[in-house]
């Protein structure tokens, strides 16, 4: 569960807290849209998260307990530990240079993933700043800008997802 939970934050580019609290309830596999509440969020205010197919499938994979509104449950039906996570990925990395921090030579981190997703956009693609800001959820600083900011961009950033999921896939090296 670990794992898939790993995988679904890099596919998502979403907060791992974001990912081992996520609840069937708030997925629409049909709509391809998961809706993090406000209460979850770090700018609290709700995040819609536009689902790339890779992501849809994954979903599909997983088991689902009636018991448990919990995508990614731990064995005792409780949201998985950070450390699950961190864990995971440090198994990852084991041995693996190109899984550590280039500056710092640190292992790789669950949240790194998120600045990836960042560094992937800026210099491998031409999507827009702003869609990448708020597919991981920033909050605008501006105030003016708040102001005139209603929309969530979700459709546009639907293609962005997509390519993301490829790229993580390696079906295309951009």
């Amino acid at each position: 569960m670990g794992a898939s939970a790993l995988e679904f934050c890099a596919l998502t580019a979403a907060r791992s807290g974001e990912v081992r609290n996520a609840k069937w309830s708030e997925i629409d596999l049909d709509k391809k849209v998961w809706t993090v509440p406000a209460e979850r969020m770090k700018a609290d205010r709700e995040h819609r998260v536009s689902l790339s197919e890779h992501a849809i499938k994954l979903l599909k994979a997983l088991p689902r307990y009636a018991e448990c509104d919990l995508v990614f449950p731990s064995v005792r039906s409780k949201p998985l530990s950070d450390m699950t996570l961190s864990k995971c990925m440090k198994g990852i990395c084991v041995g693996e240079p190109i899984f550590h921090d280039r500056v710092s030579e640190r292992p790789a981190v669950p949240h790194g993933l998120r600045s990836t997703f960042k560094d992937w956009t800026v210099e491998r693609t031409d999507y827009p700043s702003e869609l990448a800001e708020n597919a991981l959820a920033h909050a605008v600083e501006s105030k003016v800008e708040q102001a005139y900011r209603r929309s969530d961009m979700l459709e546009k950033r639907r293609a962005m997802m997509e390519d993301w999921a490829k790229f993580l896939s390696s079906e295309i090296v951009a």
